[in-house]
């Protein structure tokens, strides 16, 4: 049985789940909403168990449904342009949550997001963030949380190139994840299937590879 949690972000942050099998467009007034980081995005679908459900903004369903009945491939390369932005990327990933973290032992502190010494991708977040110092004070590695709704809580990590190695990482999504199900939400992780090193970290930290899917249009 689907979690609660997970099914109520679903539902806000598409529009519509669960659905029947095949590709489902749907409408959403979201697409058309500032996001987590006040940029748009126009389109997101998630896959699982053969049922996809692409979210788009109301005013291009018939659009991109006309779309939908050719191959998926096509449907891919044309979707950026199908929403208004032939410019921005469209990011294929894995799909991930978890409702039961792995015990590992916590490594980081939430702090301000304002840190100039921060990397720019961590100072997008508007709330506390989750960051490891080396004893010079140094940032070596962090996790911001993408609040979605109130139901889904997205986890992004990322370690400095010279801390790497040291399961950083893996440790700090595992406190995020507990820290966003105390908050009574469900943190959710995605990442591109070819980037062996999240797989990992995710695998780690107790949120395994369930087969599911999303995919969506971003701004570069």
């Amino acid at each position: 049985m689907l979690d609660r949690r997970l099914y109520l972000h679903l539902v806000t942050w598409l529009g519509q789940w669960p659905a029947g099998p095949g590709l489902h467009v749907v409408g959403s007034r979201r697409r058309g909403r500032p996001s987590w980081d006040g940029r748009l995005r126009p389109a997101i679908a998630v896959q699982a168990a053969g049922s996809t459900v692409l979210s788009v903004p109301p005013e291009r369903v018939l659009a991109i449904r006309a779309l939908a009945r050719g191959p998926e491939a096509e449907l891919l390369a044309a979707l950026p342009a199908a929403v208004g932005q032939p410019d921005w990327m469209l990011a294929d990933d894995v799909f991930r949550w978890c409702l039961d973290p792995a015990p590992l032992p916590e490594v980081g502190h939430w702090v301000p997001p304002t840190d100039p010494a921060f990397p720019p991708w961590l100072r997008l977040f508007d709330r506390e963030v989750l960051v490891v110092r080396d004893t010079d004070g140094g940032y070596l590695a962090g996790v911001g949380i993408k609040r979605h709704d109130l139901h889904g809580h997205e986890l992004a990590v990322g370690t400095t190139p010279a801390a790497r190695g040291r399961g950083l990482a893996r440790r700090l999504v595992a406190q995020a994840a507990r820290r966003v199900l105390d908050e009574g939400a469900v943190p959710t992780y995605r990442h591109d299937p070819a980037n062996v090193a999240s797989a990992r970290v995710a695998d780690a930290a107790g949120f395994p590879d369930r087969g599911w899917r999303s995919y969506g249009v971003y701004p570069r």
